[in-house]
This record gives structure tokens, sequence and C-alpha cells, in this order.
């Protein structure tokens, strides 16, 4: 079957916002401006709350415009007593500490003017004892009309003592988040019509909470159905860590997050500078260390592994509220982020940065990586400086975002590729290793319109009739056009 997936967001860069950490915004309720909050430069904790919200991301919309960035995913806006909103209260009503619906409506308005897409997350798996139908249960019992929403196995509930166990099915057993009965037809048409309500107020889109948890048949073909004929270009991307071409045949998400991509280009980038702890146990494996070979191994068997219309819509992170940061992972050094970040950028899909990162925030394994953004006087300007020039470099270049993906050389720690859209060719090389290196690309490797232009990065070149040679400082990229 032929897969369509949204022209959009072959051409987007995403930015990842945690709400309640990246801008605060004195606009609003005063009975919510004067809550109690964290510090805003203190360490994160799991449960206090910052308050960033919405009208603050609104007040930065001309800050990440001049990023470059297209498009914003946000983790969950909607009523929720966490920080992080996973657990959802009221899936119609955005959270108060947020600005409320009249926030993201404004959000919606003032972005789309610039050109800005907005994506939402959906978390459809489960809900949380806030949420009025499990509550009701909590208050009415078996007399409840929302028993058969979830799956109930003795009375009374036990929701808040850890002494008992849980009676009833959650997300990982976690009580906090009761688990939708995604096979009783009420339950499915209520989370139906929620994806279709975003939708038709506006939003662009939904990132797949733990999609995969959902085991009811058909249930995201449908919501594909359902949400594409609201919006036939709103994207939908999943939750799947690994593997996901169950997901992926045209017949639910548009793409992934896509950490397929991730784990292969933090071991080759960052190599044995990874802070083990901070990645083992995850479901990510970003080790061990690869050379430039098992690097060009690891991507070429990611790129047989989907449709190339998948490719192209697929959402590329380095990092992200569910990993410690990039920095952080690789021990504080610099360089593994700016050559992570090159290959992110040139790779086919919509690069996704995580709020901070373009300034060099730090953070470790949550809640650490979910910290408040950096005042300017803390930003690594050289960070921001690359990712400006590599974005505007993706937006000049056609090739960058839907062009053919070669690779041409994996040698020792030197890998180079090229990205080829009709008369538009550039050569991507990265050297990861300490050393300079040479590598001298034959006519038969090399693309076929000529590579004679220095674009960005460290290194020079020599062209002969029929070879090209590449010299690369240690720990450099360069790119060619």
């Amino acid at each position: 079957m032929s897969i369509h997936t949204p022209d959009w967001v072959k051409h987007a860069v995403f930015y990842q916002i945690f709400p309640d950490r990246f801008a605060r915004s004195s606009q609003l309720h005063p009975v919510f401006s004067s809550a109690a909050l964290e510090p805003w430069d203190a360490p994160p904790t799991f449960h206090g709350y910052k308050g960033g919200n919405l009208w603050g991301v609104v007040d930065q919309l001309d800050y990440l415009q001049d990023l470059g960035v297209t498009a914003i995913y946000f983790t969950p806006v909607f009523q929720s007593a966490s920080n992080h909103r996973y657990h959802t209260h009221d899936y119609y009503q955005v959270d108060p500490l947020l600005g409320g619906n009249e926030a993201l409506e404004k959000l919606l308005t003032s972005a789309h003017s610039r050109g800005i897409r907005i994506l939402l997350d959906g978390v459809f798996n489960h809900s949380s004892r806030g949420f009025f139908f499990f509550n009701d249960i909590l208050e009415n019992g078996s007399r409840s009309p929302w028993v058969d929403w979830f799956r109930i196995h003795d009375w009374p509930l036990s929701a808040y003592d850890d002494e008992k166990p849980a009676n009833y099915a959650s997300w990982w057993g976690l009580r906090a988040l009761p688990q939708f009965n995604h096979d009783n037809p009420a339950v499915r048409e209520y989370l139906m019509q929620i994806g279709e309500y975003w939708i038709k107020r506006g939003v662009d889109g939904w990132r797949l909470d733990v999609p995969n948890e959902i085991k009811a048949d058909g249930f995201w073909q449908e919501f594909r159905d359902r949400v594409k004929a609201v919006n036939p270009e709103a994207y939908i991307v999943g939750e799947i860590w690994e593997d996901a071409r169950h997901w992926l045949d045209g017949t639910q998400f548009d793409g992934v997050m896509n950490y397929l991509f991730t784990a292969p280009t933090i071991a080759f980038a960052a190599g044995d500078r990874i802070d083990l702890p901070l990645v083992e146990n995850r479901s990510y494996r970003p080790y061990p260390a690869l050379d430039a070979a098992g690097y060009a191994a690891k991507i070429q068997e990611l790129l047989d592994l989907y449709p190339w219309e998948i490719h192209l819509t697929q959402l590329n992170l380095l990092d992200s509220h569910d990993t410690a940061r990039l920095i952080s992972i690789a021990q504080g050094d610099r360089a593994s982020v700016k050559l992570a970040t090159l290959l992110l950028l040139t790779f086919p899909g919509a690069p996704s940065i995580y709020y901070g990162d373009e300034v060099g925030l730090p953070g470790g394994s949550d809640p650490d990586c979910r910290r408040g953004f950096p005042t300017p006087d803390q930003w690594d300007r050289d960070a921001l400086a690359y990712h400006r020039e590599l974005i505007a470099l993706r937006h000049n270049h056609p090739a960058l975002r839907t062009g053919d993906y070669r690779t041409l050389a994996g040698v020792g720690h030197c890998y180079v590729f090229s990205r080829t859209l009709g008369q538009d060719s550039l050569l991507v090389a990265v050297n990861a290793g300490l050393d300079p290196a040479e590598v001298t690309l034959t006519a038969d490797t090399l693309p076929t319109n000529p590579v004679d232009r220095h674009l960005w990065g460290t290194g020079d070149f020599h062209s002969t009739e029929g070879q090209l040679t590449l010299r690369l400082p240690g720990r450099s990229g360069l790119v060619l056009g």
C-alpha cells in the first residue's frame, strides 16, 4: 500500500518543551500567580512546580523563531496534579497553572502566525486518580456508572495505601495511573473524540505516550482515520523506543521518536566518554562506543528498517524529558554534543531539540533532566551559535530535508555521507577521534554533482580529477556543498 505522511514534517525543525520548566510569565489569574513555587534555578524535584506556563512560551516565540524552530512538541498540558502532567485530570482543560485554555488558544494563534506548528502529548493509555470517571469510582464504589471504564479486580479500591496490593490495572503497577479499559466502546469513543477535538481547535498533531501499551484491536488505526479526517496533514508520532515496524505500516503513525537514531549517534559522537550509570537499564542503548564503520552499519540497518516516506517524518532526537541530557551523558564534553547535533541536523526526518540543549543546559536522570531554562548569563553561546547555523543550513538546503542519504566512508573514527536532491548536493564528514584524520573519496563514491564549497565546520579539502581528499582535525565536523 502507498504511505502518505504530512509533507510539512519533512521540512520541520522541532523544539520539545516541558511546560513547567521553559518560561514563566506573570500573565496568570491572581489565584495561580500567588501559588507556592520552587525557585526557578533550584534543582528540580519529582513533585514541585516551578511555574512555567504557556503565556511564557508565547513571550519566547521570537527567540524560537530566530533559532529556526518551525514546530513545538509539548509534553502534556492538560489539567493534572503533577508537574509533568502525565496524570491527566481533564483532557478538555489546559492546566490552570499553564494559563488554561485561553493561553493555549493564544499560543496557537501566535505560533501559527509565525509558521510554527504545535504538537500536543496524548496520554491515552491511562489517566489518574483525579480523573473524574475514576474519582467517581473511588467515591461510589461498584455503584459508579463508570466501573467498566477501568479494569477493577477487587473492592474496595486500594488507591493510596502502598502496603496493600493495587487491585485495579494501572500503568506499570503505579496506582496513581489507572489504565483505561480500551475494549469498552464508550472509553474508545471518548478518547477518539479527544483526538478530534484538539485538532479541530487548531493543534497540528499528537505525540502519543506509550502507545504500545494499548492492545485493543484496531485502536490506533481508528485514531488515525478519525484525526486525519479532521486534518489530513496532522502529524501522529508514537513513543516507541525500538523497532517500530508494527506501527509504521501507513495505517497508524507517521513516525516515532527515533531512539534507534539516538543510541548509535551518541555511541559514535561521545564514544567512551559516556557516563554509563545515566544510560544503563534504559530502553535505548547508546553504548558501547562505536567507530565509524560500526556507526555506518547501525545507520544502514536503521535506513533498511522502514519505507523512505516514513524516514522523512521520523522524530529524531538526542535526548528528551525521559533521558539524561547529552551534555551530561558525555560528562561535559562539548565536542560530543556538537558532533551529534551535526549528525542530527543532517539526517533524514524531523530533528527535535530538547529545550535548553541549544544553550548547554545539563541534566542527569529524571527529574534532573527537567531543569528550568537558564537565564542568558548562563548560556553556552558557542552551542547556541552552532545550533542556529546548522538549523539555517538545513532550511537552506532541500537535500538535507528530503534528499537521498548515502554513506561514502567509515574509516577509523571518520564517517562521511552525502545528501543529494537534484542539483543540491552536500557532503558531511565527522571525525569523532582525537587525532587529525584524512579521508580520500574516489569517483565511484563521490556524489554525481561536484562538491567544492565549504559550508560549515572545521577542516579543508583538496579536489583533483576523480577524487576528493578531506582533512579534519580531531573531534570536528565539516559540511561541503
